[in-house]
């Protein structure tokens, strides 16, 4: 509870507000906010006198997740609460706390939420656009798409209001491809990333074949050799990270394999190692006659050339 709110109740002034402090009837959980016991505080007690010492505010960010998700997400329990606040505020955050400030944040907010909280799409946003690797941020975008809470067009739409953030055209595109089903944005990050940066032979694209008497597009296929690449750009699997793992260990299988060749592709091998999915690349196709040399992008060093 907030000073302010003892305050307006009958009966209550400054004198018996300091005298249940000095009771220990309340203890000051930050400066005019307090709770009623000595003991550690729940994560929806931080979150309420987060709220509350710095109103009219909202959770926002993971803080904004973790109280729409409830409990049992141990990666969104963390010690700091994020707080958004309108623009133009100054406030210095106590310890635990961080501020954000938005221009007309308050539409965007549940005020009858409890804690108030940024809408969820608005939550998931801030994370996706202040994520660190764009790896990071598909993984953010994902786990709001899957979570049945949102929807990627709702995404778009908070995203229309939204034109100056950071990496802000590609978050777009990526939200396009998942409304639409499809995943043109993962393909094209795997031609310039790792085809064309790398000097790997040029695939064909969306290739009609034939498969159990059905007709499938396969993404980009090397004739020559005999090897396809499919791109999997599934934003709604129960893990990014584990689906992540599970291509990584396909290449590495790939690699040291006999027959016919098809390579499953995700976001982490496109965006976040392109210059290791290119060299795993190279080793199959070399394996399968190709006789080029792999190339340098340029942050990658002098590559070694596959065998």
């Amino acid at each position: 509870m907030a000073r302010r709110q003892l305050l307006d109740l009958d009966g209550v002034d400054r004198v018996d507000v300091a005298r249940m402090l000095r009771r220990r009837d309340l203890t000051e959980v930050h400066r005019g906010v307090y709770v009623e016991h000595t003991g550690p505080l729940t994560w929806s007690q931080r979150a309420w006198a987060a709220v509350l010492w710095a109103a009219p505010a909202a959770l926002s960010h993971e803080s904004a997740l973790r109280a729409a998700e409830g409990p049992g997400r141990p990666r969104r329990d963390t010690d700091q609460l994020h707080v958004t606040v309108e623009r133009g505020r100054r406030l210095e955050p106590p310890p635990g706390v961080v501020v954000h400030r938005v221009g007309g944040f308050a539409a965007r907010v549940r005020w009858n939420a409890g804690p108030p909280r940024m809408r969820y799409e608005e939550a998931a946003l801030d994370v996706a656009l202040a994520a660190e690797s764009e790896l990071d941020a598909v993984a953010a975008l994902a786990d709001a798409c899957g979570s049945l809470r949102t929807t990627a067009q709702r995404m778009v739409t908070a995203l229309d209001a939204r034109p100056w953030v950071r990496r802000r055209a590609w978050t777009l595109q990526v939200l396009l491809d998942v409304a639409e089903g499809t995943c043109s944005v993962l393909e094209h990050e795997y031609l310039t990333r790792v085809e064309r940066a790398h000097a790997l032979p040029v695939g064909s694209r969306q290739v009609l074949a034939r498969h159990e008497g059905r007709s499938t597009w396969q993404d980009v296929v090397y004739a020559d050799q005999g090897v396809v690449v499919e791109l999997d750009g599934r934003l709604h699997h129960s893990s990014v990270r584990q689906r992540d793992r599970d291509l990584d260990r396909d290449l590495a299988h790939a690699v040291g394999a006999t027959g016919g060749e098809t390579l499953r592709i995700g976001w982490g091998q496109a965006v976040d190692r392109p210059c290791a999915t290119a060299r795993a690349v190279a080793a199959v196709l070399t394996r399968r006659g190709w006789t080029g040399r792999l190339g340098s992008c340029g942050k990658c060093g002098a590559p070694d050339q596959p065998g």
